[in-house]
This record gives structure tokens, C-alpha cells and sequence, in this order.
């Protein structure tokens, strides 16, 4: 019965069925992507396709007579972009192709759509339009804050009577993403090239940061392969969230590393075997790093002497958020001579971390502070030449190059009550792993 029915539908719409098949050699031919949104349950999903081939002209019925195609007059156009800074209710239409005074006007018309369109850049917006250009429908979507769990939604609509407006909140649906790429020059480089978002990167680098030098170590053809949550709005991804797993052959060794998070715990990486990979110190106190001078013997910026430069300094603008590396107690928090705000942050096992020439101090002399907390944010008071953060790592008062901090772990197994839920979650993220690096193996063919 099956083979009958498709029979018939090949011998009643030969047409539709190859430009069907065109379609399809098409898609084949444009290669694989290098990240594919997969759903968090594990379940196979079957979806159906509905294909029709569009007819430019008049199309013959079953009698041989001629019908009139749709107007095209009642089609419903749908674009999309985002805001840009210098955005104004002109150049947005414009860039959507749309060219309406009305909708022109009534954008400009109230304060309160001004500023959910326009006050923030990057938010991302869906228009519905006529075949003559005309604005149907307005549809704006973003978040208040970066890491906010829900989303604002704008639509604005044209009614008989003019355009009416509406803003709700909606809760981000979480989805999980997998990357992979193979290095060919630099780690970022191929991040890029794998469109994996740089706040995911960067957690990448972070994690994997003190068992690979990513500035001298790293080989062509290392490969790598991520799982990452991406926080979206109707189907548009408005944010990433946290790395899940991730794995790095360099040089032939394999390094795996896992996200979990128990109930009542606070989450930290894993191998996944179930080891905790959580270091005692990060490796950066900025997200976004370039060290602009390093540790040892240098040429003063301002005395233009040779001297002893006890830490390193990173390269940033005014206001970028400085974290401190790791659990300890403010030890000091105000103004040091030629090093301006200053905080010292005291560890464990008499190690101390400086952080100088702040802009701003957003702590106090006593408080604890947990690792990766921000503390202040990068500026140029005392004896600077520019937007920088100076920062220092010493052990038993001793100045050590803060690039060589200690990579201790803690290397507690993931405790007997958990571990259940580990297994199923490590599962889980290994076929997914497996996924990535098959998008790796497809890229490369």
C-alpha cells in the first residue's frame, strides 16, 4: 500500500518532486555546520518536512484550464536584524526594508518604545511586512541583564485604527549547543572559525588553562569539542550560558572536563570519571586578557629606567571588571602611593594577590570574597600611563610571576549520594561530545 501511495504521488507531481530533489543536492553540497543546537532530553523526535515548490507563473489544473497564482500583493515578508547604537526609528526601518511614515511616526512617538528599541544595542528585532513594504508587525526581544533567567518581548502591530504596542516577560528556554574545531594557528582563531561565542571560549581556555599552555603548547590539528547552554527567546538565541563539558587532545593527550551541579551544592568541574578539577587559583583575573608587560626586568614606562617588574600587567579598558582568582579575606582595600586603589586579597598558606591602579574598590578591608568574585574594575590612578590593571601574586611575601601561579586541585571524588546523577548526566554529555566531534570529522572531508 506504502509503495502505491508514493506511486502515485511521483506520477502526479513529477515537478514538485524534482525541484524537491534539487533542493535537497543543494543542501547536500553546502557542507556540515560547525555548531548544532541538539534538545535536552535524549528521546529521538520525528519531524516532518512539508516541501512545495513555488510557481512564478500560472499553474494548469486537472481539467487544462489555467488558475491565477496568489497575488503577489498578499504576501507577508519576514526580516529580521538587530539594533545598532546610533539606531533611530528611520535608519531601523530602513535596514528592514521597510518604508512606512506611519510606522515611522508612531515609533517616534513615545519615550517608553524609544527606549526598549534603542537604549541598549545588539537586541534583536523580527519584522512582518507587506509586498508594498508596509509594517504589519514589530517584534523586539532582549534581556534587562546579563545574567537574567527571563526575557523582554516588544510586539507592535498595525490594527485597522493605527499601531498598538505590548511588552511582556518570558522565561529563556534552555537548549544545549555542541562545537568543534581543529587548531590551525591559535586557540581563539579556531574558536572563531567554529562560531563558538567568545564568553564560551573563554570559559574553554579558563578550564583547561593550567594543564595547556596555550601560547607555547599548542600543536596544528589539536582538536577540540564542547557542550554549551544557550539561553533563547522564541527560538533566537539572546545569551550563552555555562560550558557543560569539553575535551582538547594537544599533542596527542586527551583532557575531558564536565559541569555538575548537585542539589543544594554549589556546581564546579569534573573529569568524568568523577574528580573534581576545581583549582585553587585562576589564571587570569580578567575575562578578556592581554598582558601588556610582563614579570622580571623592564623599562620603566614613566622613569624610563631598568627595574624590577614584580607582577604583570593586563591591558583593559576603564571599568572591566576585575575578579579576584581565588577564596580569601580582603587584607587591604584604598589608596597605596604610585599603585593608586589598591586591594590585596589573603589565601591560604600565606599567598597574596595585588590588584593596583583600579578605577573603582567595590570591596571592604575583612570582607571574604569567593574565587571569581568582582572586587573592583580596571582604571589608571597613581603612576600610569593608561587603562591597565597591575597585578601580583606573592608567597610568604615573596614576589612570584603571576603567570606560573600553582595549579592546585581539589581533587575530591564526587560524593556516593551524587553519584547517581553524575553517571546519567556524564552519559549524556559523552554521546553529545561524540556529536561534536563528528562535526569536526565533517568539516575537515
Amino acid at each position: 500500500m506504502f509503495f502505491k501511495q508514493i506511486a502515485t504521488i511521483i506520477h502526479q507531481h513529477p515537478k514538485r518532486l524534482a525541484a524537491l530533489a534539487a533542493v535537497l543536492m543543494l543542501s547536500i553540497g553546502g557542507g556540515a555546520y560547525a555548531v548544532v543546537t541538539l534538545e535536552e532530553s535524549a528521546n529521538p523526535v520525528v519531524v516532518r518536512n512539508i516541501l512545495e515548490a513555488l510557481q512564478n507563473g500560472n499553474e494548469q489544473d486537472k481539467e487544462g484550464s489555467f488558475k491565477a497564482a496568489t497575488p503577489i500583493t498578499a504576501m507577508t515578508l519576514v526580516r529580521s536584524t538587530s539594533t545598532r547604537a546610533n539606531d533611530t526609528a528611520d535608519t531601523l526601518l530602513k535596514r528592514l526594508g521597510i518604508f512606512d511614515a506611519a510606522a515611522s511616526t508612531y515609533l517616534r512617538s513615545s519615550p517608553d518604545l524609544q527606549k526598549a528599541l534603542f537604549s541598549r544595542a545588539g537586541r534583536l528585532l523580527s519584522a512582518e511586512a507587506t509586498a508594498s513594504n508596509t509594517l504589519l508587525t514589530l517584534t523586539a526581544r532582549w534581556i534587562e541583564q546579563d545574567d537574567a533567567t527571563n526575557f523582554q518581548r516588544l510586539r507592535i502591530q498595525k490594527t485597522d485604527s493605527g499601531f498598538t504596542s505590548q511588552t511582556e516577560t518570558a522565561p529563556l528556554q534552555v537548549n544545549h549547543s555542541v562545537a568543534g574545531g581543529t587548531i590551525e594557528s591559535s586557540l581563539f582563531a579556531a574558536t572563531d572559525a567554529a562560531y563558538v561565542p567568545d564568553s564560551v571560549a573563554v570559559q574553554f581556555a579558563e578550564l583547561f588553562a593550567g594543564d595547556i599552555d596555550f601560547r607555547r603548547a599548542l600543536r596544528k590539528g589539536d582538536r577540540f569539542q564542547m557542550v554549551y547552554e544557550t539561553l533563547q527567546a522564541d527560538g533566537e538565541t539572546l545569551r550563552t550560558g555555562q560550558l557543560l563539558s569539553a575535551e582538547f587532545i594537544n599533542a596527542g593527550k586527551l583532557h575531558q572536563a564536565m559541569w555538575f551541579q548537585d542539589a543544594g551544592s554549589k556546581g564546579q568541574y569534573y573529569s568524568l570519571e568523577g574528580l573534581s578539577l576545581r583549582k585553587a587559583f585562576l589564571t587570569s583575573p580578567l575575562k578578556y586578557t592581554r598582558v601588556s608587560s610582563g614579570f622580571g626586568i623592564r623599562v620603566h614606562p614613566i622613569s624610563k629606567d631598568k627595574r624590577a617588574h614584580k607582577g604583570i600587567d593586563y591591558a583593559a579598558p576603564t571599568g572591566t571588571p576585575v575578579r579576584t582568582v581565588g577564596d580569601g579575606v580582603i587584607a587591604f582595600a584604598g589608596v597605596q602611593r604610585g599603585y593608586g586603589n589598591v586591594i590585596e586579597v589573603a589565601h591560604r598558606n600565606n599567598k597574596t594577590t595585588v590588584f593596583a591602579h583600579l578605577s573603582r574598590i567595590d570591596v571592604k578591608k575583612g570582607q571574604k570574597v569567593e574565587q571569581g568574585a568582582v572586587i573592583g574594575a580596571v582604571g589608571s590612578t597613581g603612576f600610569s600611563t593608561g587603562p591597565h590593571l597591575h597585578f601580583e601574586f606573592r608567597v610568604d611575601g615573596e614576589h612570584q610571576d603571576p603567570l606560573t601561579i600553582a595549579n592546585e586541585r581539589n581533587t575530591q571524588p564526587i560524593s556516593a549520594a551524587a553519584k547517581p546523577a553524575f553517571d546519567k548526566a556524564a552519559s549524556l554529555l559523552k554521546l553529545q561530545l561524540k556529536d561534536a566531534a563528528t562535526i569536526v570529522q565533517a568539516r575537515a572531508q
